[in-house]
């Protein structure tokens, strides 16, 4: 017998919205049919639950109270409103990058860096191409394999608005880290809907710095749905840094999606510091052999901020390496959520895979859910994983004291030390000292 399963305020919501949506674009008869059939993936399964086990730690139907508009306008861009982008990425700002910025879901021509880039690459952006045949993008847009775990995606397809679509040609090196920047403008709650296509060619390299901020006065609140597929092709090299700095709040829901060709190489980090909800999740696969994989994170949260990593890691190829590090800080009623998953398909000799997640709890209130997974399909491997999680070592503290450092020095010190594992795996000096920058306010601010 078949039950049906009560539509929440927010699902209802949804689907009033996309109805608005899909009425008022112009585009393209495939890009139309391809937001229907992701739409239609939604209604047949809802917002995920926790009886789902993918999200058993984020019930988004539980915690989604209420789902907000996508924006009626694209903003408009002052050329002053630079200096608004540069307050908001603070130390971010000093890094020396070709950026491509983004306002309330929409490209700003104004605000943004193109020419300089196309010497190494081919850009269009997301709408543009939906407006198109979309031959660069259509075959990266696709629907298969969207089950009630894949709501966020389903939902990402059928709204997304604008986003990068980036094409480096293969033997290039650019010279400069590309820095997308989504930038939340309107001062009353929308939900802002991205999707970047980035494929690096054979022997190409990037460095690419994905900033989700909200510009002075705009909406504390809000929702985003952001999604990012990375294309590595034979002996590509990708650095990919995401970063929520402080200064947002609302709900972010993310995707980061990666192939990876013969002997390429992805190094990827997330630091997560601000938003109510927030859930990263990566889902990498290791297409041809000798691909390498070095993926980090932070996540800094405090008061009842709830933050969700989810990796999934598929070694499909012989001879892969992977490594993941993941480092979580928190204080007051804060959760921050890692699920790790590794899978060696068959055939995928030789692999060497390693996990590693770890929780400081600043706050005895504070909570720290792992659940690192292996399945293993293959007979000569190398893989392992790990997880632990503890308070400030009341020894070190005392070390540091006898010393001279003040206690609040002194657990900062350790906090610091804790969180530079992971951020000292961001090869570039400018971005990784910009990183530390952005943990060091924290520490300031949280650090008792």
């Amino acid at each position: 017998m078949n039950v049906a399963v009560q539509k929440t305020k927010a699902e209802r919501a949804i689907g009033e919205h996309f109805a608005t949506v899909n009425g008022r674009l112009v585009e393209a008869a495939w890009a139309k049919s391809l937001r229907s059939d992701a739409f239609a993936h939604f209604q047949a399964f809802g917002l995920p639950h926790r009886r789902i086990e993918q999200w058993k730690y984020t019930d988004l139907r539980e915690r989604l109270k209420e789902a907000f508009p996508p924006p009626l306008h694209a903003a408009g861009a002052p050329a002053s409103w630079r200096q608004d982008v540069e307050r908001a990425l603070g130390p971010l700002a000093a890094i020396e990058a070709y950026r491509l910025v983004f306002l309330d879901g929409s490209f700003s021509a104004i605000l943004s860096d193109v020419e300089p880039l196309l010497q190494w690459a081919e850009f269009v952006t997301l709408a543009q191409a939906l407006r198109g045949d979309g031959a660069r993008v259509r075959e990266r847009l696709v629907t298969r394999g969207l089950d009630a775990a894949g709501a966020v995606r389903a939902l990402n397809l059928a709204f997304m608005s604008d986003g990068a679509a980036l094409t480096v040609r293969p033997g290039a090196r650019v010279d400069r880290p590309v820095m997308l920047v989504f930038a939340r403008v309107a001062d009353t709650p929308a939900a802002i809907t991205t999707r970047n296509i980035v494929t690096v060619g054979s022997g190409a390299e990037l460095s690419l710095i994905e900033v989700h901020v909200a510009l002075p006065g705009a909406s504390p609140g809000g929702q985003e749905n952001a999604a990012t597929d990375l294309l590595l092709q034979r002996g590509a090299n990708v650095r990919h840094v995401k970063c929520l700095p402080a200064g947002a709040d609302g709900v972010h829901l993310s995707n980061t999606d990666a192939e990876l060709g013969e002997g390429s190489f992805l190094r990827a980090f997330q630091m997560t510091l601000s938003g109510a909800l927030v859930r990263n999740q990566l889902a990498i696969a290791f297409k041809g052999k000798g691909a390498k994989l070095d993926t980090s994170g932070a996540m800094l949260a405090a008061g009842s901020q709830h933050f969700d990593t989810t990796l999934f890691v598929d070694h499909e190829a012989p001879g892969g390496i992977s490594r993941e590090l993941y480092k979580s800080v928190l204080e007051g009623r804060a959760r921050a959520v890692f699920q790790g998953k590794i899978i060696v398909h068959p055939g995928a000799q030789k692999t060497d895979g390693k996990q590693m997640a770890q929780g400081l709890m600043l706050s005895p209130e504070a909570e720290f859910d792992s659940k690192p997974e292996l399945e293993i399909y293959a007979d000569d491997v190398a893989c392992g994983h790990g997880s632990t999680c503890a308070e400030i070592d009341p020894d070190l503290v005392f070390y540091c004291r006898s010393r001279g450092i003040s206690e609040k020095e002194a657990r900062a010190l350790l906090v610091r030390s804790f969180i530079a594992e992971a951020v000292d795996k961001v090869e570039e000096e400018p971005v990784r000292e910009a990183l530390m920058a952005l943990a060091e306010g924290w520490l300031q601010q949280r650090t008792t």
